[in-house]
């Protein structure tokens, strides 16, 4: 693959660095002011200002590869810019670029019926309301997809959805309309991986019960947040079911190959951000007798970080130039490495430039606190580490075993282990 970025993307990244230069950075405390005031769940003006400054930029959607309703851009492409919306954390949004709309509006775009993309997508892609994904349960693992338990059951011309989710990521936001909620369809079908199904759930429907927003490390993420939600005998057409009964999985494979590498883009930003806030606090502060900068300790961890960055980002761009040319089912393999990589080396950075902060890298007056909670938190979403590396490890050990017999080890390694 080449490594040297097409003319389209450096034109956009050089337009979107002057944005950030001039709207984002300069906001940032005003953002968070915003959210301070009043109801914490309800819109900044900030942001719906951005957006419509961003929007005449020709800075909007700038995901959907593969779609006359994006920016035309590959995952390649789009990856760098990404990258530079994450050294924010809230400036996805200005771009209509954030998690979880993008990947709800790549399986809309990808698995909807026109009608759903009319009434759902097209407003998704105006910015005008948002979305959220209901996965995860918090009554089984959900790292084994197939033990989740929500139930959707046919009853004439609807479906009945009874479950619990959590996790939900952008449900307390009251611009949030639209769920797709992934459940059990059929849940005596002989094959684990097509019990399930996806469904379209608006948020207005009766027995749709948000219980409460989840915090992270104390965070509530607000006006965005994290929700747990009890599906009440909910009731919708028949015709909200995505691609068909048993299809879940394959959905959840097409979402959550984007979504994942996503997540690492923007992780990348939010390490070189914390990588230079590093550098900067190192070079302002004296102890004992010379700048931090000048200590041993401080100079061998500013050049592992850069290491761990570059290391990270090489990683996705291959990643992302193998979704674009072979698929991403050829590039599980690599979606998966980046998934592990980028998270902790995320993690690592950021908490080396809290440590070089002191105290203050522990308070809100530098953001690395923040930057960190969303860090280690993307260890366990989409999918966490510990899944990643078996498969990674499966993956590699079918190169000399072959794909059926490292399943039938892992089988029997299963059964000595449970006996």
């Amino acid at each position: 693959m080449s490594f040297e970025y097409s003319d389209k993307t450096l034109d956009l990244m050089k337009r979107l660095n002057a944005f950030m230069d001039e709207h984002i950075y300069p906001n940032e405390h005003r953002f968070l002011a915003e959210v301070a005031e009043g109801d914490r769940w309800q819109p900044t003006t900030v942001i719906e200002e951005l957006k419509t400054k961003a929007r005449t930029a020709g800075l909007w959607n700038l995901f959907l590869p593969g779609s006359e309703r994006g920016a035309g851009l590959t995952n390649l492409e789009y990856a760098p810019l990404c990258e530079i919306m994450g050294r924010v954390i809230w400036a996805p949004e200005v771009f209509n670029c954030s998690a979880p709309d993008t990947g709800n509006m790549e399986v809309l775009e990808r698995y909807g019926t026109e009608a759903q993309k009319k009434q759902w997508l097209e407003p998704l892609l105006n910015g005008e309301i948002r979305s959220a994904f209901a996965m995860t349960e918090p009554e089984v693992a959900s790292s084994d997809a197939t033990n989740i338990a929500c139930s959707i059951r046919r009853d004439g011309d609807e479906y009945v959805i009874n479950g619990r989710k959590w996790w939900t990521s952008g449900a307390n936001d009251p611009r949030c309309k639209i769920f797709i909620v992934m459940g059990k369809s059929d849940p005596d079908n002989p094959s684990r991986h097509s019990q399930q199904s996806m469904i379209l759930v608006p948020r207005d429907t009766e027995g749709v019960n948000i219980l409460r927003h989840l915090p992270v490390f104390g965070y509530d993420d607000a006006p965005h947040g994290h929700a747990e939600i009890v599906f009440d005998q909910v009731r919708v057409p028949a015709s909200n079911i995505l691609l068909g009964e048993g299809r879940g999985f394959e959905i959840a494979q097409g979402r959550l190959g984007p979504g994942r590498i996503h997540h690492c883009m923007r992780l990348i930003g939010l390490a070189e951000r914390a990588l230079e806030k590093m550098c900067q606090r190192s070079l302002q502060r004296v102890a004992f007798g010379k700048p931090v900068a000048a200590q041993t300790v401080t100079l061998e961890r500013i050049a592992e970080s850069r290491i761990l960055i570059d290391s990270a980002r090489l990683l996705t761009l291959k990643a992302a130039y193998m979704m674009d040319t072979v698929g991403n089912k050829i590039a599980a393999k690599e979606i998966a490495m980046i998934k592990v990589a980028a998270p902790n080396m995320a993690c690592q950075v950021i908490d080396w430039a809290m440590q070089v902060h002191g105290a203050g890298g522990m308070t809100d007056d530098f953001g690395l606190s923040y930057a960190y909670a969303q860090a280690r938190t993307l260890r366990l979403a989409d999918g966490p580490d510990e899944v990643h590396r078996n498969s990674i490890g499966k993956m590699e050990l079918a190169k000399y075993a072959g794909k059926d017999a490292i399943r039938n080890y892992m089988s029997a390694s299963s059964s000595v282990s449970r006996s």
